[in-house]
Order: structure tokens, then sequence, then C-alpha cells
């Protein structure tokens, strides 16, 4: 599956699961299309106030799960995951582009770009452009060319933002320092096998 085919079913999965989602209180942050020696893998990232559990996780598979069967917008065997965004929260949605500004990024732009794979601080979206700051340069990266962009979340970041009452808020730049606060990995999650 080449690069447009992929980031077109992802927009098709977002279209599906979004409501269902939004139906038991979450928000649907994030789509990825992977795989791995198992096949393919539909992950879902989603978020409320005050965390998600695993138990939203749960329902939001349950839930999804026979409205993927009827659809069936991959005709192949894939499992579906779903779990809260983590300290790698992805960017999708131009809200988020707005809110995240100011944080660390990565983004990794479509095959044949050129340079695959930028680290930066996230300057929002300049109408369908991504702005990254990249040392003393402003990357202007076509939207339309962008494979994902996740946060670069140092711990203190991420305690914060999963404080609902707390406004996002960066951590203030550490130049003479290349070393971060150590990085959150595990989050709660859900797998089922499609």
């Amino acid at each position: 599956m080449d690069f447009a085919e992929r980031k077109a079913l992802r927009q098709r999965f977002r279209q599906l699961a979004e409501p269902v989602v939004e139906s038991i209180g979450c928000e649907l942050i994030g789509v990825q299309l992977t795989g791995d020696l198992g096949g393919p893998i539909l992950r879902l990232s989603i978020d409320k106030p005050g965390g998600v559990r695993v138990a939203d996780c749960t329902r939001v598979s349950r839930n999804l799960s026979p409205e993927l069967d009827v659809e069936d917008p991959l005709p192949t065997a894939y499992r579906l995951e779903v779990s809260s965004p983590g300290s790698e929260r992805p960017v999708e949605r131009p809200t988020d582009f707005a809110r995240f500004t100011g944080f660390r990024a990565k983004v990794r732009m479509a095959p044949g770009w050129g340079r695959r794979r930028y680290v930066g601080v996230l300057g929002g979206l300049d109408g369908d452009t991504v702005l990254l700051q990249v040392g003393d340069d402003t990357q202007r990266l076509p939207l339309d060319q962008v494979d994902f962009v996740n946060l670069d979340l140092s711990a203190a970041e991420f305690e914060r933002l999963s404080d609902p009452t707390a406004p996002p808020q960066p951590d203030p730049p550490t130049p003479a320092s290349p070393s971060r606060s150590p990085r959150l990995r595990k989050a709660p999650s859900a797998d089922s096998t499609r």
C-alpha cells in the first residue's frame, strides 16, 4: 500500500471510529496503520479529561468492532489496538497543532520527500503547512506530505497534560544539554484481532 492509500485509509478509519469514541465520552487523538510479523495493526489513541483507563480502551474496542466488521475498510485480517496517547502523543487535528505549539515534536515525511525525519519545536499550522523549528531554521512541511507528527514529551510535560485543570505548557528549552527527562512509554491499552 502506498503513502496516499495509507493516508486515505487512516482518514476512513477516523470517520468510522470518531463517533464511537465520542459516544463513550472520549476523543479520538490519533489513527495509525502499522504492522509487525503478526500482520497489520490499526492503532487508535484516545483521551479524555482526567485520563483514559483500560476500561475506556476496552469499551471503544468492543463498540467499534461491529462497525468495522460491517464497513470492512481493510480487506485483510488486522489487530485493533486502542490506548491512551502516552508521551509520544499523535498530533493530527488542526486544534492539536494549535494546542501544542511550542512543544518538541517528531515529524516523519512521505517516502520520496527527501529528508524523512525531523525533530524540533512545533510552530503550529500555517494553512496546509506544518511549521517546525529545527535549530535556527523554520521548516515548512506540507501537511499532505506529512506521514505523522508525534509530541516528544518530557515526564513533567506528560504529567501536566494528565491534569485537566492545567493548560498545556512546554518545558523551557535547555540548549546547553541535549538530554531530556526520562520518557513515559506505557499507557493503558486494549487489543483485539480483527
